[in-house]
């Protein structure tokens, strides 16, 4: 086989509906046409890609598929006057690795509405340190200064702390200087969050409270979520007057039982985080962020660097909830 006509992909085959992740050779006619193609440099394990790699049709109708809902990389061709064949680019969400086939392979092709220019002061590596989760985490960062929340007003917690967003969340503001309240059900990870800046670990059972109460006594200023319901009924009903709370999972509950006391009687901001189809000019803006004003934090030995070889492995840890830290994928050819 020529290499100018194939390159490696991860593939998820389907064979009497059992699922297999394996390493190939694919042609370049599976790529599916679009404006843009990319040579891969790096991408990032995300629990979407696990759940694809176990057929959970809610992320990926067909196979064979190789998953990977971030990139990075040099754009090889381009039939786009908005992208041009050398520039280096980041591609997170949107329908990459979903139906798409994305991130965990030597090429990808994408819509050139999908290509994020690598701002100047960030690497390709950085970029999928943060990746998707990078991407999330800011956007609900954000979110809190827009809707007023200060340093002043007290303390922030961020649930699911131990997790991908979770953890840049607690290092985001920490830097930008709040006292950030990490909770977790991991205790020992609460070394490690507080070398990122957590100021207090806590486990689940000291936040999330019983339902019969409407509200509850303030204990914080505001809040990112990872986790929904009950626990993000407790953040609420305990969230000081115009406290703000950013939620961008639900890996507890999608319910949310509350009633609308705190909204009324305390003036609860509550806003949504949608990373997947946000518009480019604020995804862009987040990213310049993270290049120009925030700092990748040192995830040390929470960071683990995959060839394309380790990812199948790593995926089956995921799903064993065995997994720790970020995995980054340096793609074979990346320098």
């Amino acid at each position: 086989m020529s290499p100018s006509h194939y390159f490696q992909a991860l593939v998820i085959s389907e064979q009497d509906g059992q699922f297999q992740t394996q390493l190939q050779n694919r042609s370049f006619e599976i790529l599916p046409a679009q404006q843009v193609r990319i040579q891969v440099h790096y991408s990032a394990l995300n629990y979407k890609d696990a759940l694809s790699s176990q057929g959970n049709r809610g992320v990926t109708r067909n196979y064979p598929h190789t998953p990977g809902i971030d990139a990075a990389g040099i754009v090889v061709q381009s039939h786009s006057e908005q992208v041009a064949v050398g520039d280096a680019v980041i591609v997170t969400s949107y329908d990459l690795g979903m139906n798409t086939a994305g991130g965990l392979a030597e090429f990808i092709d994408v819509p050139a509405d999908w290509v994020v220019p690598l701002p100047t002061g960030l690497s390709l590596r950085d970029s999928m340190i943060l990746g998707t989760a990078g991407l999330t985490a800011g956007l609900a960062f954000d979110k809190l200064q827009r809707c007023g929340l200060t340093p002043e007003q007290g303390p922030v917690l961020v649930t699911g702390a131990s997790g991908g967003v979770g953890s840049l969340s607690v290092a985001l503001l920490a830097q930008q200087g709040f006292e950030v309240w990490a909770v977790s059900g991991k205790p020992d990870l609460y070394d490690w969050l507080k070398g990122l800046g957590a100021s207090q670990c806590l486990a689940r059972d000291a936040v999330q409270a019983p339902l019969d109460k409407p509200i509850l006594r303030p204990r914080w200023a505001g809040a990112i979520d990872t986790v929904g319901g009950q626990m993000l009924s407790s953040l609420v009903r305990a969230c000081d007057k115009e406290g703000v709370i950013a939620v961008c999972g639900l890996v507890g509950s999608a319910d949310l039982p509350l009633t609308v006391f705190p909204f009324i009687l305390n003036g609860i901001h509550l806003v949504g985080v949608d990373s997947a189809q946000v518009k480019m000019a604020q995804r862009q803006k987040i990213w310049q962020y993270w290049a120009n004003d925030w700092t990748v934090p040192d995830l040390g030995q929470y960071l683990e660097t995959l060839s394309l070889e380790q990812v199948p492995a790593a995926l089956e840890q995921m799903l064993a909830g065995q997994s720790q830290g970020k995995k980054l994928v340096q793609i074979s050819h990346a320098t």
